[in-house]
Formats: structure tokens, sequence, C-alpha cells
């Protein structure tokens, strides 16, 4: 197999721990959202499948793998309020708020990341999380100077799993699909890869188990820390 040139990121639960990090700042903003109206606030739970005693999502909830473009339909049907673009962009900017309060790494990106671009790979993102918020959170992680592309369910290439966010990856790299690695912890990761003609690398440190990731990856790792080590085994 000939060698990838560039390695593209999922963001939550590839390089965030999901729960830690969204579950405290989903409950924030379900609270502010709902500006101490109980029942709206009960709604907005249930539709997110979230319980806020543990800040926990279940693992099918849709703002797991998700953007406001996604579940914003749910959440303005459980307040009452008209969805569309002004709506997800208050979404975006509430989470953006929280979710720097309770950012939590899985491991240490900043070092398996650091000892990826000296092996001389290109690194990139591509969340369904907003690209403000994963730039600034890449910053904070100590990731900014590392990753060269960035894409967010709102920077125009689409949202995961269709392959938008991949393409535009091989395109700034100018190389060929195979020749990149998507790595993520979910199946829209995965399909995303897959449709792009791209290397599709499932983690299981999300919510998504062995069994549901591996019949749509071509390899499965236990997190990203094992992947200096996949590498290596290509020519």
């Amino acid at each position: 197999m000939p060698r990838p040139k560039g390695l593209l990121f999922d963001k939550d639960g590839t390089l965030i721990d999901f729960d830690r990090t969204w579950g405290p700042a989903a409950r924030l903003v379900m609270s502010e959202l709902a500006a101490g109206d109980e029942a709206a606030f009960d709604r907005l739970v249930q539709v997110s499948l979230f319980d806020p005693i543990a800040d926990r999502f279940e693992r099918t909830s849709p703002l797991v793998a998700g953007s406001p473009a996604g579940f914003g339909g749910l959440w303005a049907d459980a307040l009452g309020r008209a969805d569309g673009p002004d709506f997800h962009a208050e979404i975006d900017r509430l989470f953006l708020h929280h979710g720097f309060a309770s950012l939590a790494p899985i491991g240490n990106p900043a070092e398996v990341l650091g000892a990826l671009a000296g092996m001389g790979f290109r690194l990139g993102i591509a969340t369904n999380d907003s690209e403000v918020s994963a730039r600034r959170q890449s910053e904070v992680l100590g990731l900014a100077d590392m990753i060269e592309f960035v894409a967010g369910y709102d920077t125009g290439h689409g949202a995961k799993p269709e392959p938008g966010m991949v393409l535009a990856f091989v395109g700034s790299l100018g190389c060929a699909p195979d020749e990149v690695m998507m790595i993520g912890d979910s199946t829209h990761d995965l399909h995303a890869a897959r449709a792009a003609g791209a290397i599709a690398v499932a983690v299981l440190s999300g919510p998504a188990p062995h069994d549901e990731l591996a019949p749509h990856a071509d390899h499965v790792i236990g997190t990203i820390a094992d992947l200096p080590e996949l590498v290596r085994r290509f020519a």
C-alpha cells in the first residue's frame, strides 16, 4: 500500500472526549435557550436523548456526530421557535462559549499529531462542529501550528457523512483520494471517507462500539495514539 500523504481527523470523540466536553456544555446551552422554562428545558433534553444529571448523551442522540443544521429543527420545535441559519448561529455561539470551560482532550493530541507531522504527514480537521469552534479548540489544545486544513459543517463543503470535507482536503493537498486517511469515531466519518475514495480509519474513543464501526472501516484502532504504528505499516 502506498504511504498516505494526508491525515484528516474528526474532532469530537477522536481528539476530544465527547461527553466530558459537550455534556456539561449542552446542559448549559439548553438551559440558556429555555430561559427558565422548565418544560421547554425538559423538551430539549428529551429530543436530544440527553441525561442532564449525568451530563451524558445516549449513543443515538442527534447531537452525537450531528450539527445544528441537523438537530436545530428538533430544538426549534421544542422551544416553539423558527428554525433556520439565525437559530443555528445562536446555538453555535452558545456552544462555543460553554464548550471551552469543559474542553477535555483524549490523551495528548498535541504529542500524537506532532509526531505525525514530524513523520512528514500533512494534517487536517473535518468536524460537524462549526469551523470557528474547531479552530479555537485546536489553538487551546496546541494543534494550530500543525493543522493546515480545518472544515466545519458551516465552511461550505457540506457536513459528514457527505464526502465534501474529505474531497476539499484532498484538493488542498493536490493528491489522490486514496492518499488521504480519514480518522474518526463514527460511521459519519467512515462513510465520508469511503464516499470520497479515502482510507477510512475508525477509532474506538467515541460512543460507537467496534461492531458498529468495523464493517465501514479499512482499519480500526483504539485511539489516535495508535496511529503512528498504523501508518508505519505503509510502504
